[in-house]
């Protein structure tokens, strides 16, 4: 069906008829930027199977574009939705091959760039249910198909909390002290590591919330303790100019009983 007032040559040619075909409402057209790259046929087939299996009723605007990824709001029925769809064409393979070389969960995957964003988008949905069911505040995962996440959508009003590094903090202490705890509760409980843990991965909407999951490697991982390292650091470097922060190899002994690599901060 088509929303009330949007008209076929507001948007691109074409994109409003495979949208419409797929049964999705279209909240804001304006907002909405069509771009090849971001729904490709292999978007539409993944957004096609999402719809029917009730996970999306619409689509607004883009919420967030990143390195690898757009972010945009959606619906179902009554219930707020952050749809985050990589881009096949223009993804960093390489990088994110780093992240998945070495993953137990995913050693059997093929090579190719569409099956790493494929295999990508999947490890970002189970990072978060593990993190969600640890009990860290990430966006709870709803579903994924090929290259599209279905998740929470963290703000007020389809306004998406700001990250942590651009809000005033009444009490850097506490929000500092839960951030540590997070670490510690993703390592020993979800047996995960963040892996990008900083103050542009935090958004803040009366609390911290974790987000971009998808890197989390399992903590058997090799470079696990490197990344947990970097981690600490990421997090002590910003909050050091806000309160007092612990020293870094006390904070990964905590987390992992163990002493921090030699080196100390891994890059």
């Amino acid at each position: 069906m088509r929303s009330e007032g949007v008209s076929i040559d507001r948007v691109e040619s074409g994109f409003d008829r495979k949208i419409e075909y797929l049964g999705i409402r279209i909240k804001d057209v304006n907002q909405l930027k069509v771009r090849q790259d971001v729904f490709d046929e292999v978007t539409f087939l993944a957004l096609y199977k999402m719809v029917h299996k009730g996970w999306i009723t619409a689509i607004g605007g883009s919420i967030s574009t990143g390195k690898e990824a757009n972010v945009f709001f959606g619906e179902r029925d009554d219930c707020k939705l952050a749809i985050k769809i990589y881009r096949i064409r223009t993804a960093n393979f390489n990088a994110m091959s780093d992240y998945i070389i070495g993953d137990r969960r995913f050693s059997n995957i093929k090579r190719t760039k569409k099956d790493i964003v494929f295999t990508w988008t999947r490890k970002e949905y189970a990072n978060l249910k593990r993190a969600h069911e640890a009990g860290i505040p990430v966006p709870e995962p709803f579903g994924w198909d090929r290259n599209i996440l279905v998740m929470e959508f963290l703000g007020d009003d389809e306004v998406p909390y700001p990250q942590i590094r651009s809000v005033h903090l009444e009490d850097p202490d506490a929000e500092y002290n839960k951030i540590v705890t997070f670490m510690k509760v993703m390592y020993q409980d979800a047996e995960l590591v963040h892996a990008d843990l900083s103050e542009f991965n935090i958004l803040y909407g009366g609390r911290p919330f974790v987000i971009d999951m998808g890197q989390a490697v399992t903590i058997d991982h090799p470079r696990a303790w490197a990344f947990l390292a970097r981690d600490i650091g990421n997090v002590n470097r910003y909050f050091g100019r806000l309160c007092n922060v612990r020293d870094s190899g006390e904070i990964f002994a905590e987390i992992t009983g163990r002493p921090i690599p030699e080196g100390g901060v891994a890059s």
